[in-house]
């Protein structure tokens, strides 16, 4: 997950220099940024039906060569196409590790999986922290975007070497026994299918703006913007780490409702900020919501549907990052024509209609005994 946060970060400070080396658009700088989730769709999806059968291992070690070789592939770009080319192999790397680490997680902590995939997933934006950080200080000291692009290979040979030779255990739908016709049959429940319609909306509220924020806020409030996405993802990180708290006092709907909430708030409230002040202020209300999205609709998918396993998992990934590959050049197109502010006041459209999909499931369990829901 770290590797994922340090790509994140690295591309969201560099994105500008590339516009300018390469004389790109905001719109195609949005498509080169969504390569990554482009590449992640590809890989997950894949990788989550062979999970079963590959191992956990095997995808770690394919993800290890998919980051080094999306490194090499960018620093040595010559224009659009090779960009793209290199965010795509990065993404399947990011792909590739996640499709392994969600359904592990899920193996090991079977009753507590909305507390300790909120904690696995605290080290995306600890990584979006740490290559914030120091690509902001590699600016200070006047150093290329292809010296930050290496900073990619320390986690990734990191995790590398950590899991080589590991021993690591089956599934929980292997150990369990469930066939695999019946994870496959998952794919259909109505209620799955109206949780991935949450995740395209849930991925997009947090990850499109983010990927954007630096450029942006440093043109709208003169402030380095990639400053502000430190911030942001150090109270997301520690949002995540404290997840058991609000998990126990909230139910996982709950959570994501408010969550809904703060972030509508937090864009709104962003998209007006014209000084560092205001930014940070809107930022950490926006930290706060879209913090505890994506591992709960991770733990959500693992508790309502135990028999979907690993695929199950991987499609809401999957659905995730196919959202965000479409949402970065389409915000990218509304700030070429009308402008950054108002391309982050439209993503707020999002949340607004999450309020209303994620209540009307709360107000649905209520009034249906739980045995039936889960057969939803």
């Amino acid at each position: 997950m770290s590797v994922s946060g340090l790509t994140f970060a690295i591309r969201a400070e560099i994105i500008g220099d590339l516009g300018n080396l390469f004389s790109l658009r905001h719109e195609q700088l949005g498509w080169i940024a969504g390569a990554a989730f482009w590449g992640f769709v590809l890989s997950v999806v894949i990788a989550g039906q062979l999970c079963d059968y590959l191992g956990m291992g095997r995808l770690l070690g394919a993800g290890c060569v998919f980051h080094t070789a999306g490194v090499l592939v960018t620093i040595n770009a010559l224009g659009f196409w090779t960009l793209w080319g290199g965010t795509l192999l990065l993404g399947m790397g990011n792909a590739l590790v996640e499709a392994a680490i969600n359904p592990l997680v899920a193996t090991i902590y079977p009753e507590r999986k909305t507390e300790k995939l909120n904690a696995v997933h605290a080290w995306f934006p600890l990584g979006i922290v740490v290559g914030g950080l120091a690509t902001y200080g590699l600016t200070l000291l006047h150093v290329g975007w292809q010296v930050k692009t290496c900073l990619i290979l320390i986690p990734t040979f990191g995790y590398g070497l950590a899991f080589f030779g590991q021993q690591i255990p089956c599934t929980e739908r292997v150990q369990r026994g469930i066939a695999t016709s019946a994870m496959y049959a998952e794919l259909m429940r109505f209620r799955f299918l109206v949780l991935v319609v949450c995740m395209l909306l849930t991925a997009s509220t947090e990850l499109g703006p983010n990927q954007w924020i630096p450029d942006i806020l440093t043109k709208t409030a003169g402030f380095p913007g990639i400053l502000v996405l430190v911030w942001v993802n150090g109270l997301m990180a520690g949002g995540r780490l404290a997840a058991g708290r609000p998990a126990q006092k909230l139910s996982p709907l709950g959570v994501l409702i408010s969550a809904a909430v703060l972030s509508a708030i937090g864009l709104v409230a962003l998209s007006f900020a014209h000084s560092a002040g205001p930014a940070l202020v809107a930022s950490t209300v926006f930290a706060v919501g879209v913090c505890y999205f994506w591992p709960t609709m991770l733990a959500v998918t693992a508790e309502w549907f135990p028999k979907g396993g690993a695929l199950l998992l991987a499609i809401i990934g999957g659905a995730g990052n196919l959202s965000v590959a479409f949402i970065l050049p389409v915000i990218g197109r509304i700030y070429d024509v009308d402008g950054p502010s108002l391309a982050l006041r439209k993503v707020a459209i999002l949340p607004l209609v999450l309020i209303v999909l994620f209540g009307s499931i709360w107000l649905h369990d209520r009034t249906v005994p739980r045995e039936a829901v889960l057969q939803e």
